[in-house]
């Protein structure tokens, strides 16, 4: 059961308007549709190499929207809607699949049916809303003008509405009709999209998915407001550099020292976004954030007492400012 006045936080993904968007953004306006990039077969197996490059050059992170959504509070419903029988649909399967995420099965279109996933998404957000009123934040991941009409009803029930799309592929409408907008290529973690390439110069592209590119390293430094009394310090489980941490996917096991090293930045730079007044954050508001994107972590399995010495083990990356009885952390501002 949901404690009084904790966030609850549901999110909707029209998985067709992100990855094509995504496609359109690196490739060229209309170029999904011109490349026939709908009619690949599942793995891409009969797909000319340059044409699998293409694809994998404008990947979707998924992993990011999640993560972004999980900063207002624990993700509760997570859905994901696209026809998986298409080949690019399919080759994501895996990963919303580790993220939980609920994949609703959108049948191909006809001529008829072309808005089926904006319907089929809208009926589902507001029939959640009258059946779970104890959802309070709905993420939209879309950029398509016909969930206006949505965003304002979820507003009128008393719901913070966030939008996320990509740059130059979202309504400006829609971007007005929600509390807040996030444009993919600004979340943490995500590379951002070269310029178009109006025209290609080699035969052959040999660019690699995005979605496993190094983000750049460390949480950006932000205002300081307040002296920290926890110096640097450099241990065995600390000496991880700041560009060896890699927040888009940690594939070591939970109770690996360096995935929860790369999950303390990745949590702080995720709060950070939702606070631009203070680069202090409550350390208990970071355990919290760090179990939402990992439910798996717990500093006493990697041999700490509690969640402060943890963050002090950290103190390469971290401040921790221990001067009130509310202990708060800031990522350490990058030399």
């Amino acid at each position: 059961m949901a404690e009084p006045g904790e966030s609850r936080v549901a999110v909707y993904i029209d998985f067709d308007n992100i990855i094509i968007s995504r496609y359109d953004q690196h490739h060229g306006r209309g170029a999904w549709r011109k490349d026939n990039v709908y009619r690949l077969s599942p793995g891409l197996a009969d797909a000319p190499d340059e044409l699998v490059a293409k694809v994998r050059e404008a990947t979707v992170d998924l992993g990011a929207i999640l993560d972004f959504a999980s900063s207002f509070g624990p993700i509760v419903i997570s859905r994901a809607y696209a026809d998986w029988s298409i080949g690019v649909n399919a080759s994501y399967q895996g990963q919303l699949m580790e993220r939980a995420v609920d994949l609703t099965q959108l049948f191909p279109a006809t001529q008829q049916m072309k808005n089926g996933a904006d319907i089929r998404l809208s009926v589902d957000v507001v029939e959640d809303l009258f059946r779970l009123p104890d959802i309070t934040h709905v993420v939209i991941a879309a950029g398509d003008s016909d969930y206006i009409a949505l965003a304002q009803r979820a507003k009128r029930l008393g719901r913070y509405i966030v939008g996320i799309g990509v740059a130059g592929g979202t309504s400006k409408s829609l971007k007005a009709a929600c509390n807040e907008y996030a444009d993919y290529d600004t979340l943490p973690g995500v590379r951002q999209a070269p310029p178009v390439r109006r025209a290609s110069t080699s035969a052959k592209a040999t660019v690699a998915p995005a979605v496993d590119a190094p983000a750049e390293p460390a949480a950006r430094s932000r205002r300081a407001s307040s002296p920290s009394t926890a110096a640097p310090a450099s241990t065995d489980d600390t000496d991880v550099a700041r560009d060896e941490v890699d927040r888009n996917a940690v594939v070591e096991p939970p109770t690996s020292k360096r995935a929860s090293t790369a999950l303390l930045v990745k949590a702080l730079e995720l709060l950070g976004e939702k606070d631009d007044d203070s680069d202090w954050v409550h350390a208990s508001t970071l355990k919290q954030q760090m179990k939402r994107l990992d439910s798996a972590f717990n500093e006493r399995a990697l041999g700490y007492e509690s969640f402060t010495e943890f963050v002090k083990s950290r103190a390469n990356l971290v401040e921790l400012d221990e001067s009130s009885p509310v202990r708060l952390v800031r990522a350490r501002p990058a030399r």
